[in-house]
């Protein structure tokens, strides 16, 4: 299949394919609702002649029968692929494209416009270098405008091209795209995006987008494509200091051990120094590998296996640094553009996902919101679905980042809400609150080894969850008399017997069984470090509380046991009978009957004691830690 010929753009300076040496650059379209984002892509990539003969026929094609141009060729409909797009003729989802000119190659990230779909538009603007905000010269800067324009100077791109689009309808007047212009300056300026390039264009006839325009021959600066040839967004990730996320720990056998990761900025040598942060704890490079085979030097973007010359203790979410220290903190300043549905609440927790780091959080104040129409800061005590706003973070651990102005990879997150799973907004870290930066954890000479051989057993955790009635109580006791004959040393953690002390404070909102959690994790990871065997009986309802817990101790140390007895068992027993009060409406978020339960998908240990006594099931547990070698 040969390219469409087109006249922008000679047939001598078509781009080869297998050009590899060209620069990339990766921008976004953004905009309020048919403002031509998707025309202009389209015009891009018509003229810079990527289409292929048949997706030119198939656009000839569709052009006639779902266009929106009177029978003329759509570029929208290059971009907007869902069928949904293509009926409404509106963008929902961010449609990434790429073509090239000679002299440089693209991804555009083409945006919806509508207001609700302002989490997609965050998206594709969260790894651009470059934006393409179009104004529909009829309209001016409108209230969308404004809001995308500060998600992008949130997000650190500091380069914009402002298309007036629709040239076209005000009959060509410079004057009305002037004071456009000027508009737009201003706000640029307040939001602190530095490099404005304003460019009057008529996207679906392709004025000023590849050719200049005979139609405006007052405008006398370059095209979209000219620009976007020449833009300078570098920004050397490679002469900052080097930082190396944990993505996984390869342990393929016994001899070797090696942390993956991809390089968020700096450079690496073998025989580098490098710590680990948030221990701290130092060591050197002993060899750097890469899918192409071993290097001696590796630099920003790479992703690489590392081995170190110690060995010490490294996990998913830590952080090997050279350089300058980065900043270490379990409380955050931050700015939020919040997405989910469900209003921001003070107080609820939520996780928070920092490159390969997952910490539970929790808001603890909304420090103010901004108004997009004026930029002024409003107080508040909640954020709606688009809204944008400065929050205080408190964290269950410390996490080390940078602040977002100086490193993207490092500064950026996402809050995940913990019960739906969905993503409630996308952060970007300011600074740090607490005095815990920089502050490392102190390294006892007595530490949990000593501890373990003193009691000559293997410390873990034996986390019991499932129904109210299932027997967790009730097997967490029999287990626990047992290593007691047995000479053990373990401690039970009943979900009750704790809310009569440390937990007494808390009620049965979501954000406080999540609490709950929480706090009995920390408490059974501090017995695993005494050495002990510490016996967990909680519902911990949902996989996600489960797993921050399995987090805080080592993968081994974790001992997941789903007493699967089934709901109607539960429901019959009712030693409670708190079954029979949910059931006539006397409680409310009740696990099983309004509130849900997320069976562990691959628990260590899986127990119904409808069809096995609580006596065998002590036993199958002994049994299950004798042959692991815990007792």
């Amino acid at each position: 299949m040969s390219y469409h010929e087109a006249p922008a753009i000679a047939a001598s300076d078509a781009p080869r394919l297998d050009q590899d040496d060209r620069p990339t650059l990766r921008f976004v379209t953004c905009g309020s609702v048919d403002d031509g984002k998707s025309t202009l892509v389209g015009r891009l990539l018509y003229d810079s002649k990527t289409l292929l003969d048949d997706q030119l026929d198939a656009l000839t094609s569709e052009s006639r029968t779902v266009g929106t141009t009177g029978g003329d060729l759509d570029f929208a409909l290059l971009v907007d692929g869902l069928q949904a797009e293509r009926e409404q003729g509106i963008t929902i989802d961010v449609a990434y494209r790429f073509f090239a000119t000679p002299l440089r190659r693209f991804i555009v990230a083409d945006t919806p416009g509508h207001a609700q779909y302002t989490r997609n538009m965050a998206t594709g603007a969260s790894n651009a270098d470059l934006a393409v905000v179009l104004v529909d010269a009829r309209k001016g800067v409108i209230s969308q405008t404004r809001r995308h324009s500060h998600i992008l100077s949130l997000l650190g791109v500091r380069h914009v091209v402002l298309a007036v689009n629709k040239m076209d309808l005000i009959g060509f007047d410079g004057g009305r795209f002037a004071a456009i212009t000027a508009e737009y300056l201003t706000l640029a300026g307040q939001l602190g995006i530095s490099q404005v390039q304003c460019i009057p264009v008529v996207a679906p006839d392709g004025d000023n987008i590849v050719a200049a325009s005979t139609r405006m021959p007052w405008y006398t600066g370059p095209t979209v494509t000219a620009y976007l040839e020449s833009a300078d967004v570098s920004g050397d990730v490679s002469q900052r200091p080097f930082r190396l996320p944990v993505q996984w720990v390869n342990r393929p056998h016994a001899d070797f051990r090696g942390f993956c990761g991809r390089i968020a900025s700096g450079t690496i040598r073998a025989g580098d120094a490098v710590a680990v942060q948030p221990s701290g704890r130092q060591t050197q490079v002993a060899r750097i590998l890469t899918p192409g085979g071993e290097r001696d030097r590796a630099a920003a973007g790479e992703s690489v296996t590392l081995t170190l010359a110690d060995e010490i203790d490294v996990s998913r979410g830590d952080v090997l640094t050279a350089g300058s220290t980065p900043q270490i903190s379990d409380q955050l300043a931050a700015h939020l553009v919040w997405f989910d549905d469900q209003a921001m609440v003070a107080g609820r927790r939520y996780v928070l996902k920092c490159g390969t780091a997952s910490i539970g959080a929790v808001i603890t104040s909304l420090e103010h919101r901004i108004s997009i129409d004026t930029m002024a800061q409003e107080s508040g005590t909640t954020l709606d679905a688009n809204q944008i706003g400065q929050v205080h973070l408190r964290l269950d651990r410390p996490l080390v980042f940078e602040a977002y102005r100086d490193d993207r990879d490092m500064g950026s997150f996402i809050l995940i809400d913990p019960i739906s799973h969905r993503t409630a907004a996308a952060g970007m870290i300011d600074l740090s609150l607490s005095r815990a930066t920089n502050i490392h954890r102190y390294r006892l000479a007595v530490d949990k080894s000593v501890r373990a051989r003193l009691k000559q057993q293997r410390p873990c955790v034996l986390w019991f969850t499932g129904f109210s009635g299932a027997g967790k109580s009730t097997i967490a006791d029999l287990v626990d008399r047992r290593l007691a004959e047995l000479g053990r040393h373990a401690a039970l953690l009943d979900g009750d017997n704790l809310r009569h002390g440390i937990n007494r404070d808390l009620g049965f909102s979501s954000a406080e069984r999540m609490e709950n959690v929480r706090r009995v994790a920390e408490i059974a990871a501090l017995f695993v470090d005494a050495g002990m065997i510490a016996l967990v009986a909680l519902i911990s309802p949902f996989r996600s509380e489960r797993a921050l817990a399995r987090q805080r101790v080592e993968t081994s140390e974790f001992i997941e046991i789903h007493v699967a007895t089934p709901l109607a068992e539960c429901e019959r027993r009712d030693p409670k009978g708190l079954y029979r009060k949910a059931r006539a409406g006397e409680l409310t978020g009740f696990t099983g009957i309004d509130d849900p339960y997320e069976a562990p998908q691959a628990p260590e240990i899986s127990i119904d004691t409808s069809e096995l006594s609580s006596e065998a099931a002590c036993e199958r547990i002994i049994r299950y830690l004798r042959d692991n070698h815990y007792l």
